[in-house]
């Protein structure tokens, strides 16, 4: 019996911000953008990954009651989500591109644990902590 993870979905303020921002700055792929009504499934994925996907979900209807959209978008905004981790190659080379592209950094890369770390947010709130790796 095989099984993976497939997708992991984390909850932005607004769908269309955080597409721009994953799509543009982050370098990632749109895999499926679909509607239903107000109900909108959009997922991404890395190029050199594509077996995974990250969903990008707005909360609210139908999944939840306008009191647990307002407390999860709350919570998104203040970081309180767990943070994300994206590998790279060559942090310091990924932190200036990014950079570039007007990636807002909540740490600088520093050297730790034998490897190269540093840390951002998307437009939402949602952390991220983007790692070297070993080689």
């Amino acid at each position: 019996m095989s099984q993976w993870i497939q997708m992991v979905g984390i909850y932005v303020r607004d769908q269309d911000e955080a597409l721009a921002f994953y799509v543009d700055k982050l370098g990632f792929r749109v895999h499926t953008d679909v509607r239903n009504g107000d109900f909108r499934w959009l997922t991404i994925q890395a190029a050199d990954q594509p077996t995974f996907q990250l969903g990008l979900f707005a909360p609210g209807s139908p999944m939840h009651d306008a009191a647990t959209e307002q407390t999860l978008r709350a919570m998104v905004a203040k970081g309180a989500m767990p943070s994300l981790v994206l590998a790279v190659d060559n942090c310091r080379a990924a932190y200036d591109r990014m950079l570039t592209q007007g990636v807002e950094f909540t740490q600088e890369p520093m050297d730790r644990y034998g490897t190269v770390d540093a840390g951002f947010r998307d437009p939402s709130g949602n952390g991220w902590k983007m790692i070297e790796v070993r080689q």
